[in-house]
């Protein structure tokens, strides 16, 4: 009998393992959870140590091989320096025609560089420029210098930002990837932050760009060529970083847009750039051969209102601030997917900007199938006592 027992309890778990949904959750070694697709048939990745291949709305993994095996990341380092960078646009603590000058330190920089000069300025969007399109070392630093006053407090920064989004398996010594012991990261770690970067969606204008000049109208022009030669040989591909040390081999992670459908794919650990390149085309085609995507909104579209009490505000609407959609195989049918807004009940002033304040869930029929935080797009202040008193008179006085 107790042998008939272990037998049916086999029996049953293996049956619920068989039919588990291809999009079941799948979690790392340090706990943290992903949405992964069904493995494919074949090896899309052969040379690399490590790769990744994901849908860039959901985060779905529509490929993996070692994707939390630690690396050294050489220069996709700059990703993470970039997504710093486009905050601090955000924020208004820096302007795309602000100058920025160049210290010695950052002038010393070797490796890849746009050659600035100690004392020399550049823009922000020059900086830029530089960063995304020639890997510029030097300009980095600057870069870092000018928004974390250091590099050391901006690499803080910068690992204050892994940490937030979740990148468990990554640690970083500098701003550029120059070789550093306990400087590391991961394939997904590569893919995660590269997502955040793409939530700017005017990166894509720099790290798509296959070629520019600085300081074009000066005796000293310096022509830049995009080191990520798939921006201008692959359709749709327009990001977005390049890496290369000794160490790390040939690196790469890469975006590709085709309608409304984006895909993130890094491959680390590669023997050289035609090999690497090799790959992750082969990576984007099998992604856009199988999925598809079902756009929920667009950029910019409304989604909401949030009501807030005691705010000097009582009303903020809420806008899509990237793009929302669900992954789809190529044949499905997409007709009984169905969206809520789902807002934190009684939030109350002060909101910061950034705060949490609800979630977009989405269904397939009454299967929930993704879901998205919802962030306040600004601050909200707390109404001060004769505002209140004022509200409150009013809303005594109002006659329907």
């Amino acid at each position: 009998m107790r042998k008939k027992g272990w037998i049916g309890l086999l029996s049953l778990l293996l049956l619920v393992a068989l039919c588990a949904p291809a999009g079941a959750l799948a979690a790392d070694e340090n706990g943290a959870k992903s949405t992964k697709e069904a493995a494919p048939a074949v090896e899309l990745a052969p040379n690399a140590t490590s790769a990744v291949l994901l849908d860039a709305d959901t985060g779905t993994v529509l490929y993996e091989k070692n994707m939390n095996e630690k690396k050294a990341p050489a220069s996709i380092t700059k990703i993470m320096t970039m997504v710093l960078i486009m905050e601090a646009l955000d924020q208004g603590k820096i302007q795309m025609n602000e100058k920025v000058r160049t210290s010695e330190y950052a002038a010393s920089m070797g490796g890849s560089q746009i050659f600035l000069e100690p004392g020399e300025e550049l823009t922000v969007e020059e900086m830029l420029k530089g960063i995304a399109m020639a890997s510029g070392n030097d300009a980095s630093v600057a870069m870092a210098e000018k928004i974390g006053g250091t590099e050391e407090a901006f690499v803080a920064m910068m690992n204050a930002k892994a940490k937030e989004l979740g990148m468990n398996n990554t640690h970083f010594v500098n701003v550029n990837g120059l070789p550093a012991d306990n400087h590391y990261t991961t394939a997904y770690d590569i893919a995660v932050m590269s997502r955040e970067l793409l939530k700017h969606e005017e990166i894509t204008k720099y790290t798509g760009q296959y070629q520019d000049y600085l300081r074009k109208d000066t005796a000293n022009p310096f022509w830049l060529v995009n080191t990520n030669k798939l921006v201008r040989f692959y359709a749709g591909a327009d990001g977005l970083k390049t890496g290369y040390t000794s160490e790390a081999k040939f690196c790469l992670s890469a975006t590709a847009k085709r309608d409304n459908f984006r895909i993130v794919a890094v491959v680390m650990g590669e023997p050289n750039t035609k090999t690497r390149n090799a790959e992750v085309t082969k990576l984007f085609d099998y992604a856009f051969s199988q999925y598809t995507n079902h756009p929920i909104f667009k950029t910019g579209d409304p989604i909401g209102t949030l009501q807030v009490a005691k705010g000097k505000q009582t009303e903020v609407s809420l806008t899509a601030n990237h793009q929302y959609s669900v992954l789809l195989k190529k044949g499905e049918a997409g007709a009984d997917i169905r969206h809520e807004l789902q807002l934190e009940p009684g939030l109350k002033a002060p909101i910061k900007m950034g705060q949490p304040i609800g979630k977009l869930v989405v269904f397939k029929g009454d299967v929930k199938i993704a879901e998205f935080p919802i962030e306040s797009p600004l601050d909200v202040q707390k109404a001060g006592l004769w505002t209140l008193l004022k509200r409150t008179a009013g809303q005594m006085f109002t006659i329907d």
